[in-house]
């Protein structure tokens, strides 16, 4: 493990954040990705290190899963996948073959992950922003160890009781390595009806902003359940780039600015 390669291919790197869950099934990449849109659209230059192994999902969400790493311009290291002028993805997903699974154990998962971090032509960003696979395993192991240095980690929750449980658990695994909880995010905060916008408690309520008081987080926002997400997800198109404001977009837009006023204002 190269932590001063890593060190000197990132040092151009601002931020450093992890995008993580205590259980699956909570939506985090799908924050991740939006996230990642959203800062971008503010100016900053952004990249998206998608680093589940098993399961990437970021090429599907935003409509690139055929497209392949190749080398960079200057023949040294990888050139991220760009979808903007200034936003570049990496995964998993854009070295395998479709339907084909990665069997592989924590080692061999570790050392892509170093990979990504070391051989990979990041260049000059104000974030990296890293979609961690869900729970407390391997890869969200690996990044805490791999970068030290990273401004820390941000959780994903729904409101049920049964993924505040989990988050719980990811708050203390972050804080047994070290690594700063920069802030939680609840999402899938009640419903907004496609038909009257009523608003529907369907998970509950509150419950992310609940968990992360008594933990002593800092919350970051709601994002509600919306069925353009899905839509987007499916047609791989990022809901914070539709054409037409919502309170979908706002409230992730307002979560990107106080991501970057934790963070001590622009990362430019």
């Amino acid at each position: 493990m190269n932590g001063d390669k890593i060190e000197e291919n990132l040092k151009e790197v601002k931020h450093k954040i992890a995008v993580m869950s205590g259980k699956g099934g909570v939506g985090k990449s799908t924050v991740a990705a939006n996230l990642a849109i959203a800062l971008s659209m503010r100016g900053d230059r952004v990249g998206l290190l998608d680093s589940d192994i098993h399961g990437p999902t970021i090429p599907k969400l935003f409509g690139i899963q055929d497209e392949k790493l190749n080398p960079s311009g200057s023949g040294a290291g990888i050139s991220p996948v760009m979808v903007s002028g200034n936003l570049g993805i990496v995964s998993m997903g854009f070295l395998l073959e479709k339907d084909v699974p990665v069997i592989w154990r924590g080692p061999l998962k570790m050392k892509a992950i170093e990979q990504f971090l070391e051989e990979v032509v990041w260049g000059k960003l104000d974030y990296l922003i890293i979609d961690l696979p869900p729970g407390t395993g391997d890869e969200p192991l690996s990044i805490a160890q791999l970068l030290p240095s990273a401004d820390g980690a941000i959780i994903v929750t729904t409101p049920q009781e049964v993924a505040l449980v989990s988050v719980r658990r990811a708050i203390t695994f972050a804080r047994t390595l070290n690594m700063q909880v920069i802030g939680l995010i609840e999402n899938m905060s009640g419903f907004i009806c496609p038909h009257c916008g009523k608003e529907t408690d369907v998970f509950g309520k509150g419950g992310g902003e609940k968990a992360a008081e008594e933990m002593g987080v800092r919350f970051l926002g709601s994002i509600p359940l919306d069925k353009r997400i899905e839509e987007s997800g499916e047609g791989g198109k990022p809901f914070v780039l539709d054409e037409n404001p919502s309170t979908l977009t706002k409230k992730l837009e307002e979560i990107a600015e106080r991501l970057e006023s934790v963070l001590g204002g622009d990362g430019r």
